[in-house]
């Protein structure tokens, strides 16, 4: 799984350095969150390659500086977050963070 890892990120590493030569411009985080769930779902849907078998968590921040994170899982789907977790024992810490994260303190938190 280390593997598939190392692949995508350097795949979305060179998605991002194509797009700054191009658009002369730092892709957002929800492109290349877009642009890896693509990959993940290309493998899951092609034939005869292994589909990648890890979810990833990226996060970043725009240039006002609202924080951003997303969550892809293998099939090539993604959302948005304000708070979760992957991997291991990830159902026990997403109950936390849906119990403890505060929901109302949106508008609080991006000042």
């Amino acid at each position: 799984l280390k593997a598939d890892a190392r692949v995508l990120l350097n795949r979305a590493r060179l998605e991002c350095q194509s797009y700054r030569l191009s658009m002369e411009d730092a892709p957002s985080l929800e492109y290349i969150t877009r642009y890896v769930a693509s990959v993940q779902q290309r493998y899951t849907a092609t034939g005869g390659a292994r589909p990648f078998g890890i979810a990833m968590l990226l996060a970043g921040h725009s240039v006002e500086g609202k924080a951003s994170l997303y969550l892809t899982d293998p099939s090539g789907t993604y959302s948005s977050w304000r708070a979760v977790a992957a991997g291991r024992n990830d159902k026990s810490v997403n109950e936390f963070l849906e119990r403890e994260y505060p929901a109302d303190d949106a508008d609080e938190l991006s000042e």
